[in-house]
């Protein structure tokens, strides 16, 4: 008589199973697909999960041998192993589906018993991997792309740890800075950029771990021959299951031709705006040489002590008068290193307006400022600055043909930034043309070069402020900048 095993089920209800009625059970609730092969190589037994996993039906395949159906040489000689007493474990293989599709499977062999130990069928134990290998697929060809965008890329990718060491570098280092990535494995940030860098670095960080945010800034590398390159680099949090920044990516380009492309084209701007400021600076010295020749007239015919000391009084002030001009201009023409400075907005704009006096006089244009208020200080580079400041007020003298008034207000806004206005009533600009303003030899002057505003918002960028221009036709121009104080 066969056994019986009580089993409990709810609330201590008995239920009875004899040992048929349990294989069954296993056999359907077991969640990977089982087939049961006797010697013959015939089906005597398969499972549900067996037929979720390939299609067949026992009606299929029970009675059929095996290998009537797509089988590999492979498979045929591990049944003939498994008939001689071996096991195999978690082989994977690809079998088809019964609508022939391709599917990767993790198969087990063993050989079934009988109680005197005879061997008398195979149990093959079968789980479908196909999505877990098309993820590996997927992953290791996303790993392929990256090794090769990382391997032939020419912008310098590198991988720091959150203490910022170096435990990655691309193999364009080695072009771009002269180092290997195993030269570089191990160095810290601050190994690479020039000293006077490291508190913009520092900033960046900073910032990058406050918000989260990727970070684009300039920085200067020393190479392995010792040259000097600027880097233009953006530099991305990666995150741990926690959600905690655990290292950065940055990814760097050589741009030390751009910039000095932009500084030839920011000297090409100042030399155009010195070649025509040139005629009222000209202009305003005359006046003070003309007096400076009469007086040196009457100085020479006179005797009068007193008199002279009046005329040697007046000669004095037109020369410092000529010696102010002159100084003031020459710091616009002077080539300037581009170095931030703190310096007071209200001096740049001053020394601006003292340049652009004689050119003001010339058009009959008065310049009236509005920014006596507290002091403002700017992290700035001044001549910079007052460059983009002259462009701006040169374009609006020059816009007043027949004379006029350019006002300049300066009011602290939100965000300790501060915002200059430059509004002239000038003939203002066609709204069809605001969208060309700032390309490059775009102009709407007959003399200009098109370069002025391109300069001037390049500067401004770099001085992490805006530039907007609002015009009228016939109204008049106003160009706002905005600047952060400090």
């Amino acid at each position: 008589m066969a056994k019986c095993f009580p089993i409990f089920g709810k609330e201590n209800e008995t239920v009875v199973y004899n040992p048929d009625e349990l294989i069954d059970l296993f056999l359907n609730c077991t969640a990977d697909g089982i087939c049961i092969v006797d010697m013959e190589n015939r089906f005597i037994r398969i499972n549900q999960m067996y037929t979720r996993i390939f299609g067949y039906t026992e009606e299929d395949v029970l009675g059929r041998r095996f290998d009537e159906f797509p089988m590999s040489e492979l498979v045929i000689e591990i049944v003939k192993a498994v008939k001689q007493g071996k096991t195999f474990h978690n082989i994977n293989t690809q079998r088809c589906h019964k609508d022939g599709t391709i599917l990767d499977i993790a198969v087990s062999y063993s050989p079934f018993r009988n109680s005197q130990g005879e061997i008398i069928a195979i149990f093959a134990l079968y789980r479908d991997i196909t999505e877990r290998v098309n993820m590996e697929r997927e992953l290791k060809k996303t790993r392929e792309l990256y090794r090769l965008i990382t391997e032939n890329t020419a912008d310098m990718i590198k991988l720091y740890s959150y203490d910022k060491k170096i435990i990655y570098a691309s193999p364009s280092h080695e072009k771009g800075i002269g180092y290997t990535p195993e030269q570089l494995f191990g160095k810290t940030v601050y190994d690479l950029i020039l000293p006077e860098d490291k508190e913009h670095f520092d900033s960046a960080y900073q910032k990058l771990i406050e918000t989260g945010e990727p970070q684009l800034f300039q920085t200067k590398i020393r190479t392995e021959s010792n040259e000097v390159i600027v880097s233009e680099t953006t530099m991305s949090p990666i995150y741990n299951e926690t959600n905690e920044i655990e290292s950065f990516v940055t990814v760097g380009r050589n741009i030390t031709d751009r910039v000095k492309n932009d500084d030839a084209l920011r000297n090409l701007d100042r030399l155009s705006i010195i070649g025509q400021l040139a005629a009222g600076v000209a202009h305003e010295i005359r006046n003070p040489l003309t007096s400076l020749k009469g007086f040196s007239k009457l100085l020479k015919g006179t005797t009068d002590k007193e008199k002279q000391e009046d005329y040697l009084s007046i000669i004095t002030n037109e020369l410092d008068r000529i010696d102010m001009i002159v100084n003031e201009f020459m710091s616009l023409a002077k080539p300037q290193a581009i170095q931030f400075e703190v310096e007071s907005l209200n001096t740049i704009l001053e020394s601006t307006v003292k340049i652009l006096h004689p050119q003001a006089l010339l058009h009959n244009v008065q310049i009236i400022n509005h920014y006596h208020t507290d002091e403002i200080d700017l992290l700035c580079s001044p001549h910079q600055l007052k460059q983009v400041f002259v462009n701006v007020l040169k374009n609006a003298i020059e816009s007043m043909q027949h004379g006029g008034t350019v006002h300049i207000d300066v009011q602290k806004i939100e965000g300790k930034r501060v915002l200059i206005s430059f509004s002239d009533e000038g003939i203002g600009i066609d709204t069809e043309l605001m969208d060309f303003l700032g390309t490059p030899f775009y102009t709407t002057k007959d003399k200009g070069i098109g370069l002025g505003l391109t300069v001037s918002n390049k500067i401004i960028q770099e001085h992490n402020g805006t530039m907007k221009i609002e015009s009228q036709l016939g109204k008049g121009t106003i160009v706002k900048v905005e600047l952060k104080y400090i």
